[in-house]
């Protein structure tokens, strides 16, 4: 009987350490496919976030120029870092950014975009996060890129980095001109 005292709590142990071991080659949460990849984009239309811009729909993306959909919130730490990557994004010719504020207040989002700079073209609203939904949204910020028929081609989720931009973003507008 004493024995099993002290085999129980290395018998757990183990278990526990089994887990949290084939945990390290699992592939990381931020990587997750979207259903939405080589289909249309949701046919619900975006309300403007403000009487300052312009919202979107399933016919703006399918235009036939190739669309950046970012997913922003003003309570967004890594949105705030990547700003300064999308404002230099919406200057590259061969594409269109859009803004898709995802859960949060018109005038929060306002005064983020004051502060970090507006490089959106159209800026859509979310509030209650419906619409997001549709699109397979589950936090911020995540990116798409559509092609000109109006097909979601790639979603990043997380921040925008240079290495993200060169390695994943820049490939996916290429292809998508290319689908176009």
């Amino acid at each position: 009987m004493k024995r099993l005292v002290y085999i129980l709590p290395v018998a757990a142990f183990a278990v526990i350490a089994f887990f949290m071991f084939r945990g390290l080659f699992a592939p990381a949460p931020n990587i997750i496919p979207s259903a939405l990849i080589n289909k249309p984009v949701p046919q619900r239309i975006l309300p403007p976030l403000d009487a300052q811009a312009q919202g979107f729909g399933p016919e703006d993306l399918s235009a036939g120029k190739v669309t950046v959909v970012n997913v922003f919130s003003s309570t967004c730490v890594p949105c705030r870092l990547e700003a300064p990557m999308l404002n230099r994004l919406a200057a590259m010719p061969g594409m269109t950014l859009y803004g898709l504020v995802w859960e949060d207040k018109p005038e929060a989002a306002r005064k983020f975009l004051g502060e970090m700079g507006n490089p959106f073209s159209r800026i859509g609203l979310d509030i209650d996060g419906s619409i997001g939904r549709d699109w397979g949204i589950y936090g911020w910020p995540e990116t798409y890129v559509v092609d000109g028929k109006g097909i979601i081609r790639l979603k990043i989720v997380g921040e925008l980095t240079e290495r993200v931009v060169q390695q994943q973003l820049l490939p996916a507008i290429e292809k998508a001109k290319l689908a176009s």
